[in-house]
Formats: C-alpha cells, sequence, structure tokens
C-alpha cells in the first residue's frame, strides 16, 4: 500500500536538509498545478526520467501538462528522478518516488506518462519505477497498478523497452494523451470491471497507441529479426504515427524553478518538422510534415509569458529555426515589442544555409553569447553524402558576417563516422576550423573564438542510414587523437564524446526485444544516469550483454542488408521504407535532394497526413472498443 502524501511529506521533512539542491524535491513552485486530487476522474504522472534540472527544461512535459490540467476531468503532475544522495536517503526512509505537486506517490496514479526522447534514459526508466513502487515487467503488473506509457522520439524503435512499457504513445502526444485518459476513465466505470488485458486491448484501438503485449518476435537462425506476429485478430500490422494537424496555442504559464536548470528560459515552439532532409537525422525525418505557428500568435504567446514567469529570454524552437518562413520579422517585432524591457530572444538551431544577412542583423542587438552553426561534415563531398550540400565558400562567408556583427566565437558541430568518411574528411574539419578562425581575426583580431564540437555519427531508425554500420571504438578513438593533435592555437578549442558512450547508444538505437533483458541486468549491475559521464558504467553494460548471451557488435558493427527486416518497421513514423532505401542509394552516388518545399519527393508523409484526417473524425479515437464514459 503507498504511502499517504502526509506520511510521505512527513518523511521528506528531516531528509531535505541533508541533500543537495533540496528545491528539486519541494515543488510549490510558481504556476503549478494543483487540482483537487479526490474530484478529478484521473491522475496522470507525467514521468521524466532524469533530475529536476534537465527535466524542468523539457518543452514536451509542459505541453502535455498544460492540455491535461486544462481538461477538467484529468490531472497532471511532474514526477522526476532523484540525484544519488536523495535516492539513497528515500530508500533508507522507504519513501517511494513521488508527484511534485501533491506528494502522491507514483503508484497512486492511473497513468504514468513517460517521456523518452533518448536512449540513455532506459535504466532510469527502470529506476523511475523501481522507486515508486511498481513492477518493472508489464506482464507482472495488476490492474491495481498504474498504466505506463512511453511516447517521445526514442520510441519509435520502441522494441528494446517492449516489456517494461504497457502502451507506446507514437506521434505527437496532443492528439494521443487525451484519448487514452478518456479511454483509462471509461475503463475505470465500466460494468463489469475491464480487466488489465481487457484494458490494453482498448487501448490497442486508439490510433497511434502500440501495446508490445499484443505481438510476439520472431527471429532468423543467424540472429537477424525475422517478424512481428500479432497474438490476436485485434492487433494491427501497422502503428501509424499520429499527427497533430494544426499546433495548439502554446504553453504560457511556465513553470518557474526553484534551482538552476540547463535552460534558464522560455520556450516557445514556432514551428514543428523540417524539410532539408539530411540523411543522418532522425528527428528530421520523422517529425514530418513542417507545421508553422502564426507570427501574432507567437508574439501574443510572448506577451503572455513575461508578466507569468519572469522570464528575460525566449527560446524561439524548432528544428531549424532559421527556416521559418518570418523569421527575421518575427525577431524584428519582438525587438521592436519589447524595446526596453531587456528581453532577449535566442534561436538555438540556425542553418547555415538560412541565416541571412537579415536575420543577423535582426539579431544583432542581442546578447552575443556566441553563435553556432552545423556544417556537420567539413569537406563537400561528405556534405553531399549527408544531402546538406553547402559549400566551404558559403560557410566562410556566414562566418564573415557573423563576426562582423559583434560575434566573438562561433561554435561549429561537426560528425564522425559517417558513412564512406576517410581520414582526409577527419583532417578537414581542423582546417575548416582554423579557416574559420582566421576569418574572424582578420575582422576582429585576437578575440575571434571557435569552438568545434565533434560528436560520432550513430545510425538511427527511420532515416536512409539505418543500413549503415556505426564505426568501432578504435575507429572513433583514432579520429579523436588526429583532431587533439592537429586542432590546437590560439582561439580554438575541441569538444569531443567518449567513444564508449557512442556504442552505447548505438546498440540501443536499433535493438530489437531481446535488448530488454540486457537493459534489466545492466540496471541490476547499478547502471542509471547513462548520459552522465561521471555515473556512466560501460562494464556494467558489456557483464550484462555476456550474462544475457548477446554481442553487442551484432547491434553496432554490423552493415545492414538492404532487404533485412528491422524491429521497428511496424511503426510507421510517415516517411516509407521505400523512399529511405531510395535516399540511402543516392548518398552512395553523392546525389542530393534540395529543400522539399521546392519540390515533393513522394516520402509519403503527406499520403499518410491525409489518410489520417480522412480515416479519423475529431472524437472518433477518443473511447474506443465499446467502452463509454458515464
Amino acid at each position: 500500500m503507498p504511502l499517504s502524501p502526509r506520511e510521505i511529506q512527513k518523511r521528506l521533512t528531516p531528509i531535505l536538509p541533508t541533500v543537495q539542491a533540496p528545491g528539486r524535491y519541494t515543488g510549490g513552485e510558481l504556476n503549478q498545478v494543483v487540482k483537487n486530487w479526490d474530484k478529478v476522474q484521473t491522475k496522470v504522472a507525467l514521468l521524466f526520467p532524469e533530475i529536476y534540472d534537465l527535466a524542468m527544461s523539457n518543452l514536451g512535459i509542459f505541453i502535455l501538462y498544460d492540455l491535461l490540467n486544462k481538461h477538467p476531468n484529468t490531472l497532471a503532475e511532474r514526477v522526476f528522478l532523484p540525484s544519488e544522495d536523495m535516492e539513497k536517503a528515500m530508500r533508507q526512509a522507504e519513501i517511494p518516488l513521488y508527484s511534485l505537486e501533491t506528494k502522491h506517490a507514483l503508484a497512486d496514479f492511473d497513468i504514468v506518462g513517460v517521456s523518452l526522447p533518448y536512449e540513455s534514459l532506459y535504466t532510469n526508466l527502470l529506476n523511475a519505477l523501481d522507486l515508486g513502487g511498481i513492477p518493472l515487467f508489464s506482464v507482472d503488473r495488476a490492474s491495481t497498478h498504474p498504466l505506463v506509457i512511453a511516447g517521445g522520439q526514442a520510441v519509435y524503435n520502441p522494441e528494446p523497452v517492449a516489456c517494461f512499457v504497457d502502451a507506446f504513445a507514437i506521434g505527437e502526444g496532443e492528439d494521443l494523451i487525451l484519448g487514452v485518459a478518456d479511454c483509462v476513465a471509461a475503463a475505470k466505470s465500466h460494468t463489469p470491471a475491464l480487466t488489465r488485458p481487457g484494458l490494453l486491448q482498448a487501448l490497442a484501438e486508439i490510433p497511434g497507441l502500440y501495446v508490445p503485449s499484443l505481438y510476439k518476435a520472431h527471429y532468423h537462425a543467424g540472429g537477424t529479426f525475422s517478424h512481428l506476429e500479432g497474438l490476436s485478430e485485434d492487433a494491427p500490422p501497422s502503428i501509424v504515427k499520429r499527427i497533430t494537424a494544426e499546433l495548439p496555442p502554446p504553453p504560457t504559464r511556465f513553470i518557474v524553478p526553484y534551482v538552476d536548470v540547463v535552460h534558464n528560459r522560455a520556450p516557445v515552439e514556432i514551428m514543428r518538422g523540417c524539410t532539408r532532409g539530411c540523411r543522418f537525422c532522425h528527428a528530421g525525418m520523422v517529425n514530418r510534415p513542417v507545421r508553422e505557428r502564426p507570427l501574432e500568435e507567437i508574439l501574443t504567446a510572448i506577451e503572455n509569458i513575461i508578466p507569468h514567469t519572469g522570464y528575460s529570454e525566449i527560446g524561439l524552437l524548432s528544428l531549424s529555426s532559421s527556416d521559418y518562413a518570418q523569421v527575421v520579422e518575427l525577431v524584428e517585432a519582438v525587438n521592436e515589442r519589447f524595446e526596453g524591457e531587456n528581453i532577449a530572444v535566442s534561436l538555438p538551431s540556425l542553418r547555415i544555409e538560412s541565416v541571412s544577412v537579415d536575420l543577423m542583423d535582426a539579431l544583432a542587438g542581442q546578447r552575443r553569447s556566441g553563435f553556432t552553426l552545423a556544417p556537420e561534415a567539413a569537406t563537400e563531398r561528405m556534405r553531399q553524402i549527408i544531402n546538406k550540400p553547402i559549400s566551404d565558400a558559403q560557410l566562410l562567408e556566414t562566418a564573415r558576417e557573423i563576426y562582423s556583427r559583434g560575434w566573438h566565437t562561433i561554435k561549429l558541430y561537426f560528425m564522425i563516422g559517417l558513412p564512406s568518411e576517410t581520414l582526409d574528411d577527419v583532417h578537414a574539419i581542423a582546417r575548416l576550423s582554423k579557416e574559420v578562425r582566421e576569418v574572424g581575426a582578420k575582422i576582429i583580431g585576437g578575440r575571434a573564438q571557435v569552438h568545434a564540437g565533434v560528436g560520432t555519427f550513430i545510425p538511427k531508425p527511420h532515416t536512409p542510414f539505418q543500413w549503415t554500420a556505426c564505426d568501432t571504438r578504435e575507429q572513433i578513438q583514432a579520429k579523436i587523437d588526429l583532431l587533439k593533435r592537429e586542432l590546437r592555437g590560439r582561439g580554438l578549442k575541441l569538444n569531443w564524446n567518449d567513444p564508449r558512450e557512442t556504442i552505447f547508444e548505438a546498440w540501443l538505437s536499433r535493438g530489437d526485444r531481446r535488448m530488454g533483458e540486457v537493459i534489466y541486468q545492466a540496471w541490476k549491475r547499478g547502471a542509471k544516469f547513462d548520459a552522465w559521464r561521471e555515473h556512466f558504467d560501460f562494464q556494467a553494460w558489456m557483464d550484462a550483454f555476456q550474462e544475457v548471451g548477446l554481442d553487442p557488435d551484432f547491434y553496432t558493427h554490423r552493415q545492414r542488408a538492404t532487404d533485412e527486416a528491422f524491429p521497428w518497421d511496424h511503426i510507421n513514423a510517415g516517411v516509407s521504407k521505400k523512399f529511405l532505401l531510395q535516399d540511402y542509394e543516392w548518398s552512395q552516388e553523392g546525389r542530393t535532394r534540395p529543400d522539399c518545399r521546392e519540390k515533393c519527393y513522394a516520402c509519403g508523409i503527406l499520403r499518410t497526413f491525409k489518410e489520417l484526417r480522412q480515416e479519423m473524425p475529431d472524437e472518433a479515437w477518443r473511447c474506443p472498443g465499446g467502452v463509454t464514459s458515464n
């Protein structure tokens, strides 16, 4: 029996003064929403399995928080993971993981909605469920346990964590979450009471919801994935992602954190989706089609945010903010409307092709902490392969314009390990970084700096590069060592990722259901906070693979055959596998596809979008399976 909120608070009182940043664990911040627990039908815990400092910067959580709490029959409360010192104290005092708003135990909720934007949160998910007193494996949960439903970018391949999650929300949560809440509410009032299998079957009838227990995975003798077998006639062969036709009004009453967080600003999503078609980019492929928010709606949101939060920086967010059709007009309008109020805007995702002189002039009055550009590759040949066809001359001219407008630091982001890469391409990262620095030195002298961030390419599902092999640890380390030798000098700085972290993400990204046992065994060996370098325990994972009898190289360094079935093939992200394969073949020829705003390449997303809108009237998906609410 979970502890009552009163008892949880009583046990917390002597603990909080003994841990770091106790403000992470108290709740009570400005703009939090507290509803009457006893008068609301469906209770949702929004779990972001990270510490407060990171979780409070996640926009997706607040979109769902705002949406659910505006619904009269639902409430949403936040649940985040404690840091190690707090976790130790909670376990010693037998305090379960609880919500910040009312201190209800995680197990008290009807639904645990988990955000999984990246794979390194998988062991954190297990730790959260364990702290919350919820069985880790979905097969062990009874009707008294909450439903564990996961969404986010990582669940476009849900199979590695399929054994821990009751259902996956595929696609955009705004169109899914209220349907799930209504279905659960209807099940609670149903006579006779629905069994848990009955509820899962009803959930499976909601378009975009994938219930893994209704399927069985099969494998070939050599270990490759064969197919997913539906265990009932009602199990759909394909789960089509949900697409929000029109972006709802953005949340404006953001909860103001008690402690400093990673992105201490108010985010406004100005656009969703991307038309550039970078072949390595998972987000760019699965978040199609592009939908832009009207300029006036953005300005109105900012006007509401400032008095309700006190934020002085507004992040204008999208996958490619400079591709927003009215981006110059937007920045100019913000400058004009909030002149004298010390309000700054940030555009954290800018593309070299669309960073115009006009945009830089509009940004010239903003605080100049640094200007970030992502050429990804340092040679024009490699940029053709990845479908980012910009020239060195174009990059250098953009750098010249940036330095001339007062910025001192340009941050360049590159990747190593891309398909067809040679050591000459790696050398070119140092060369191009130095050339950019020289451009700045001619304009502002010794103050000019270039910070080169180097990540390692990881093949992702639902992209044209999902067939390719990932570099080995030895290959990655050799390229990093080369850059550490060559990228030196005044005004130059190099940052890179640990090769072990790359390998870790690579095996999870394209894993199958067998990876679930590996994740469990790694967690039992202490793996958690895997995204944190100081906590990441590579050996725990290697021991887990050995315990389970799987070869990690099978998931990372193996080139996939073009006719191979993938564990995620039943997840329809809207872009067809046929299109992705053609784009992969084009990459091998160095052929590019210009921005698809200029020409449609029939990737499949528009057909998927049209079919969804025709087949799904606004209320048709709310209460499936004949379950009706009182």
